[in-house]
């Protein structure tokens, strides 16, 4: 009970353990999550379904699992399930949180509950009433593994730095009021002295003899340097309690160097780790103390339990991904667009809707073939031949005779092209195999991008270069074919 009272008071003191706290909890408690059925079976489904929707109408759910995460900080949290009855279904109305206060571990290591009644060894809670959630941040007793044990010891150093830091600033910034009296001063003097140098730092008055003089001293005369060791220490304090509860500083100390926005990122993978664990202990509570008696009352205690899965993403860097996708397009690798839109989050255009063009490539299908636009210069030289024209949709043009056998070259120029592409297909799908399983390995783009060379050397080609050479002497017979007609 005194450990929680410290620790609720800590919470309530230091801006900066209570602002980490929250981050911490926060994290988690924002997070997306679903109720996974525990099989494919239909009976699994239908108790998946039934607990997702009894989560999700539970008042308060996202408060209640933030409550429960308090016990990052104190090492246990516990809530009581507050059960209901609706259309003969047990329901859960609400989840209230227990204060840790009130729980005790009176000669056992499981927790009780103190009533007005027992305030010294509480009650043993009735079955599937209460959550206790539990943190590990280290092994032992429930009551010794929350953070805020280890947080204590910098609290207390913090604490009394910033007491000393305000009286020295109260000192520091009023002048020394240093009083002088003659040999010859009488004692009666020099209490008179004594007492106008009080008065004059409270009331800004008072009284002296003549034989007697007081001098101010001004406080910048007394500093010897700018640094400040009270200072110094609370930010000690503060970069320890960081550490402790988040596991680096750079997301919330930025001052002088040490807080650049590369630094930061790296150091927010670590707190990526925590956040999977502390999700994962949520979930694990909650589908064990919560979800096992919602199954148990409504289905049977014989029926598997769904789990809950939080949504933890770890932030991608999109422009790299994007151009290692580019690059396995490049070598021809087979990718769908249901695939690329899944994968970039964009979805595919529906039908009516407005597609968003390249501006020089629309330009260059408006104008023509034979059309070099304003500039006339090389660029659109290289721009036509980089692009696939639409010869068949200029039906509008004024076409003349000499124009029909070009465009009918092109058209079966275009057909020649679509038969090898499908052709040679399966020789390139054979030849990304290597590929495909590198890829299909989990590593991560660097590690694929430089396997990638190695496995260059392995691409079976031949079915490959046998059909692309097929393809370019029936192009050239097809060339030679159209240079002797007329």
């Amino acid at each position: 009970m005194r450990q929680a009272e410290l620790f609720e008071e800590m919470e309530e003191k230091d801006c900066h353990l209570a602002s980490v706290l929250q981050t911490r909890r926060l994290a988690v408690a924002g997070l997306d999550w679903l109720v996974q059925a525990y099989s494919e079976n239909a009976r699994d489904q239908e108790i998946s379904a039934f607990c997702d929707e009894q989560l999700r109408t539970i008042d308060g759910f996202e408060y209640a699992m933030t409550d429960l995460l308090d016990a990052i900080g104190k090492g246990y949290s516990a809530c009581e399930i507050i059960w209901g009855i609706r259309s003969k279904k047990a329901v859960v109305e609400r989840l209230a949180w227990i204060h840790p206060k009130r729980i005790s571990f009176w000669n056992s290591v499981t927790p009780r509950i103190l009533t007005d009644e027992d305030r010294i060894r509480g009650i043993e809670p009735p079955p599937w009433k209460l959550i206790f959630h539990r943190y590990r941040a280290r092994s032992g007793h429930d009551t010794r593994a929350g953070v805020l044990r280890a947080c204590a010891w910098m609290y207390l150093f913090k604490n009394y730095a910033i007491k000393d830091w305000a009286i020295f600033s109260e000192v520091f910034g009023m002048p020394l009021r240093l009083g002088k009296y003659e040999p010859s001063a009488s004692q009666a003097d020099r209490d008179a002295l004594v007492t106008a140098l009080r008065s004059l730092g409270t009331d800004a008055a008072g009284i002296i003899s003549k034989s007697t003089e007081i001098e101010f001293v001004e406080a910048s005369q007394r500093l010897s340097g700018t640094s400040n060791p009270y200072e110094t220490l609370v930010n000690f304090c503060n970069r320890e309690i960081s550490k402790a509860v988040l596991g680096q500083t750079l997301t919330t100390d930025t001052s002088g160097t040490t807080g650049t926005y590369s630094a930061g990122k790296v150091h927010n993978l670590v707190r990526l780790d925590i956040l999977k664990a502390d999700s994962l202990a949520l979930a694990n509570t909650l589908r064990t103390q919560l979800l096992t008696p919602l199954v148990g009352f409504n289905f049977g205690w014989d029926h598997h339990v769904p789990y809950i899965i939080f949504d933890v993403k770890e932030d991608e860097d999109m422009k790299a991904v994007a151009e290692a996708h580019e690059i396995l397009g490049r070598m021809g690798f087979p990718m769908s667009l249901e695939y690329l839109s899944d994968r970039f989050g964009i979805p595919l255009p529906e039908a009516g809707q407005q597609l968003i063009v390249d501006q020089k490539t629309q330009k260059t299908h408006e104008e023509g073939p034979n059309s070099r636009g304003s500039g006339g210069g090389p660029d659109d030289e290289n721009l036509l031949s980089k692009t696939i024209l639409p010869l068949r949709s200029w039906g509008a043009m004024a076409i003349t005779r000499h124009d029909k056998p070009v465009i009918q070259a092109q058209q079966e120029l275009e057909a020649l092209t679509q038969h090898a592409l499908q052709a040679s297909a399966a020789a390139a799908a054979k030849m990304l195999v290597p590929v495909q399983e590198l890829i299909k390995s989990g590593a991560d783009l660097e590690v694929i991008k430089t396997a990638l060379l190695d496995v260059y050397g392995d691409l079976e080609t031949q079915d490959l270069e046998e059909a692309l050479y097929q393809a370019a002497v029936l192009a050239e017979l097809r060339g030679r074919l159209e240079g002797n007609g007329p």
